[in-house]
């Protein structure tokens, strides 16, 4: 790699700028973006994205999930291609550089591979991932899943958001159904660059997250049934209050995931209480319970105790309790060659580094069950995500670039 050294980097600035215009769609309330997927503010972004694409040299497939793969060819087009990317659909109230960042760092790559007259052995391509959120149709990470064969196209198409309008339809509504069958493009390898949405990177001021593993996951719906009454005047042995077996196994989460620390999280994110009446006690509650741990002996362990633990609580109380695994993947450990290649560039390039665990999904977990993957994590104000105040610095977004750039050429390989 003679011809790779500390003086190549991105243009920070049309990186940026790129952002901020991507974040006039879909904008929200309050600095944010409500840019869901397969929205018309999806598909305006889609064809933006397309645009700067072609303009950068670069071909668009689309595969019949719409995952958009833009092509710059390689000196060897029988190579299979190294991918760069991430998403471009947000949250409802929704940052503007989750996701999006890994997807236009990932033009930026290619523009900088141009303007430097880079000529490189196998293809790049980058990748917008559809429906990477999973808040309008869930799960997350749907077409990367699919792509993995991890669910079928069938099963993806027939997801239904809120108002009963299906992913299928509404794919082929907003014209991105692509004619290539998903799963059947060839990678050689595939980075996606994230922010972190947590505070360790901002914390000890290092510039670059080196992810080694990504987290795997338990969604546990549970549902507590008991009696709907009267707050005043039904007496306090005889009620049987859902509310208060879900406060007891609350405080079951928690405990189970601090006795498995460190790298294990628990908590209930969502709930459902009927009749949700203020005197009313609670008849019955539906929760959903998040389990998360990178070792896949913690994370089934921590299952099968709240498993355990919950029904108990729930006899206690004279309460009925069902318990449903709702989602679930599997601890992720991200390929050894391309992860040292993300941390032979931050030392190239002088950028502080450390390794990190990934909290979150991505489409990169998916990716690498059909080929070697790795990600590159920046910091994020306060570790602020999902929300409209996330917010990043230049910098940051430069210097998680540059990795990038250094790594996808090393592994693309530089033509002398």
């Amino acid at each position: 790699m003679s011809k790779l050294g500390s003086n190549h980097r991105i243009n920070p600035d049309r990186l940026w700028d790129s952002l901020m215009e991507m974040a006039k769609i879909g904008p929200g309330m309050r600095g944010g973006n409500n840019r869901q997927t397969l929205t018309d503010e999806d598909a305006e972004g889609r064809r933006l994205f397309t645009s700067w694409c072609e303009d950068a040299g670069m071909t668009m497939g689309i595969d019949t999930m719409g995952n958009m793969f833009a092509r710059m060819e390689g000196e060897d087009n029988s190579l299979d291609p190294v991918m760069i990317g991430s998403h471009l659909d947000t949250q409802p109230t929704g940052g503007k550089y989750d996701g999006v960042l890994g997807v236009l760092a990932g033009l930026e790559v290619v523009r900088a591979i141009r303007d430097q007259g880079i000529k490189t052995r196998r293809p790049i391509e980058v990748v917008n991932w559809t429906n990477e959120e999973g808040t309008r149709f869930a799960p997350a990470m749907l077409a990367s899943g699919v792509f993995a064969g991890m669910h079928t196209q069938d099963w993806a198409y027939d997801r239904e958001d809120a108002e009963g309008k299906k992913f299928g339809d509404e794919l082929k509504r907003v014209g991105f159904v692509g004619d290539e069958p998903v799963g059947q493009r060839k990678l050689h390898s595939m980075f996606e660059l994230h922010i972190e949405q947590g505070p360790i990177l901002e914390i000890e001021e290092k510039d670059i997250g080196v992810v080694t593993h990504g987290q795997g996951l338990w969604w546990l719906e549970v549902t507590i049934t008991g009696k709907d009454s009267h707050t005043g005047s039904t007496p306090m042995p005889m009620r049987k209050n859902a509310g208060l077996g879900m406060a007891r196994i609350t405080e079951l989460v928690h405990q189970i995931a601090m006795e498995n620390q460190p790298e294990a999280v628990g908590a209930i994110g969502h709930c459902d209480v009927y009749p949700n009446s203020r005197n009313v006690i609670p008849g019955k509650v539906v929760f959903t319970i998040d389990f998360r741990s990178p070792h896949r002996d913690v994370l089934d362990g921590m299952k099968a105790k709240l498993e355990a633990e919950a029904p108990k609580i729930a006899a206690e109380l004279e309460l009925g309790i069902e318990i449903e695994a709702v989602g679930h993947f599997d601890p992720v450990t991200f390929d050894e060659r391309c992860v040292t290649s993300v941390r032979d560039a931050a030392e190239r390039l002088g950028y502080s580094h450390r390794n990190i665990i990934s909290g979150a999904g991505h489409d990169a977990c998916w990716v690498n069950r059909v080929a070697p993957t790795a990600m590159i994590m920046c910091p994020c104000v306060d570790g602020l995500s999902h929300n409209e105040d996330e917010e990043i610095s230049k910098d940051w977004a430069m210097a998680g670039a540059d990795v990038l750039f250094h790594a996808v050429l090393e592994t693309a390989e530089i033509v002398e």
